[in-house]
Order: structure tokens, then sequence, then C-alpha cells
């Protein structure tokens, strides 16, 4: 079976060193296995994600030479590659969650879900206890709020062998609870999105940071229940600034507006490899040069610091 690999960037921004590390792992990865790459744009939330960000994203992606096989200006079928143009298949796969008694309104407001006293995971996300879920129909008929709505899920642990991390299991009911698949202002959630985009893409190979780890039980929970076939998951660690913060598009110093105007891609690139365990030295390399020394054997499993002064002339 060819492998099908994908990197699907948010355009709320600039790229930055993380995503331009993500988008190349997963695109060293498919290409080392002589596979090709879909390229999807995240953009549900359309407010935060204007179409031009979009656009200086592709060209960034370009000037990089991370090159795609199937996206934006390249349609094999599966389009269209913006999420903010896809959402009628997202309201079909509702439907099919609905029809299973899975779905119910919730009406319970961010101040009261984040609330000191709610229980939370130990990366700080808040653990819903299905407080909704048990209200009647006349108590749900008095509330006077849009309601967002959730998927019920079972009391059982849910567990995959990730193809870098190695295995991990939670229990949705303990370690998640109820999530969202839509929220009160009718956008549709990450968690149902990306499952019904990569099972329709044909994606068999899923490479993103550590940070998304905890989200894949929740997926795999979702791909049953609509009867897709789940792909491999692969999760790298995450990059970190020197002193040690998670990057944001808000790291100007880290993002590529202002790379370009320092580096080559071909640094960029190279500096980034020999992070990641798979470039030597820091020697400036191409994408396609990186791909003889590629081997997720010698990528890190605990966060990598940026040293000071690597990405600097």
């Amino acid at each position: 079976m060819e492998t099908v690999g994908r990197f699907a960037p948010s355009p709320s921004g600039r790229i930055h060193l993380g995503n331009i590390l993500c988008c190349l792992l997963a695109w060293l990865s498919a290409r080392q296995k002589g596979g090709k790459v879909v390229l999807r744009i995240e953009d549900l939330d359309t407010a935060r994600c204007p179409r031009r960000y979009a656009e200086i994203m592709l060209e960034d992606l370009r000037w990089l030479g991370l090159d795609w096989d199937e996206g934006p200006e390249a349609d094999s079928g599966s389009g269209p590659y913006y999420q903010s143009e896809r959402t009628a298949l997202y309201e079909a796969a509702l439907e099919k969650l609905r029809d299973k008694g899975l779905v119910y309104p919730c009406f319970c407001t961010r101040a009261e879900l984040h609330a000191a006293s709610a229980p939370h995971r130990s990366d700080g996300q808040a653990i819903y206890t299905g407080t909704c879920r048990r209200l009647t129909e006349a108590e749900r008929a008095e509330k006077r709020r849009p309601p967002a709505l959730r998927l019920a899920v079972p009391d059982e642990d849910w567990g995959f062998t990730d193809g870098h991390m190695g295995p991990y299991r939670e229990n949705l009911a303990r370690d998640c609870g109820d999530f969202l698949l839509r929220r009160s202002d009718g956008m549709f959630a990450y968690q149902l999105a990306v499952v019904v985009d990569d099972a329709a893409m044909g994606v068999t190979e899923v490479v993103r940071g550590s940070d998304l780890l905890s989200s894949t039980p929740r997926q795999l929970y979702l791909y049953r229940l609509l009867g897709l076939k789940a792909p491999e998951f692969i999760h790298f660690p995450l990059l970190l600034s020197a002193d040690g913060r998670r990057l944001s598009k808000r790291d100007a110093d880290a993002g590529l507006e202002d790379l370009r105007g320092k580096l080559t891609s071909e640094e960029i690139l190279g500096r980034l490899a020999f992070l990641g365990g798979f470039n030597p030295s820091a020697e400036a390399k191409s994408a396609k040069a990186l791909l003889a020394d590629f081997d997720w054997a010698r990528v890190p499993r605990e966060d990598i610091r940026i040293p000071e002064g690597l990405f600097g002339r």
C-alpha cells in the first residue's frame, strides 16, 4: 500500500520553526517510503485564518522546497483542501454520530468548563464531567444560549503504539471526558474535522507534534464509530525556544518572515535537521539531500531546545 503523508498547517500567522520541522518530518517520512504528500489548510476558524495567510504559507513551503502531490493548486479528486470549504463532510459525519445516539447539546460556558473546581489534565486541559449529558429534555428546553455539541465517550481504555513515542494509553471517560464535535458558534471541532479529512484524503501516516499525542485516543474512537480506517500516528518532540518556551507565531525571531531575511532555505532546513538528529552537523542541506540520512530512530523523544544563536548569522 502506498504511503500517503500529509502536513496540515493552520494559517493564523507566518509559520515558525516548529511548523517547519513538522512539515519537514512529514515530508521526509513519506518521501523516503516512496509515498506522496497531501497539503491541507486547517482554517476552520476563518476569523483567525484569513486566506491571505494561507497564500503566504504556500509560497513559504515552496521556498523551503517542501512540495506536495495533492492540495491547493493540485487537486487530485479529494479536495477542496481548505477545511473552511469542507463543512458538508463534517455535517454528514455528525449526522452518523447523532444516529448512534451519542451526540448531545452542551450549554456550559467557558468559565464553567475552566473553573478551578473542575478536573483538569496535567496539561491544563479541562476534563468534561458530563454535566449536560444528564440534563432532561425539559431542562434543555429552558436553556437560553446556543449549545455546543459533545460526543459521549465510554469508560474504556484506548491505546495504540505510536510510530516514534511507543505505547500510549488513556481512559476516555476519566482522562478526557465527552469532547466537542461542534462549538456553540457553529464551528466544527478539530477532532472531528481531522478524522473526516484524513480518511477522505486517504492519509495513511500522520506526523505531528507530541502536544497532540493525547488527541489520538479520541480520534481512534471517532474512526471506529464512523467506520473509517485509522492511519499510523507518529509524534515527535516539540521544538522549544532557548529559554524553554513553546514556540508560537508571536515569536518573531523563530518565524519565517524574520528567518528568510537572514538565512537560505537550505541553511534553515540543515539546522533543523541537526536539532532533529538526522543531520550530522548544522550544514546547509535541501530537503531532498536530507533524505539520505533521515531515520526516525535518530530523532529525540524529549523536547528540543534551540541553542541561542543557532538561527542567526
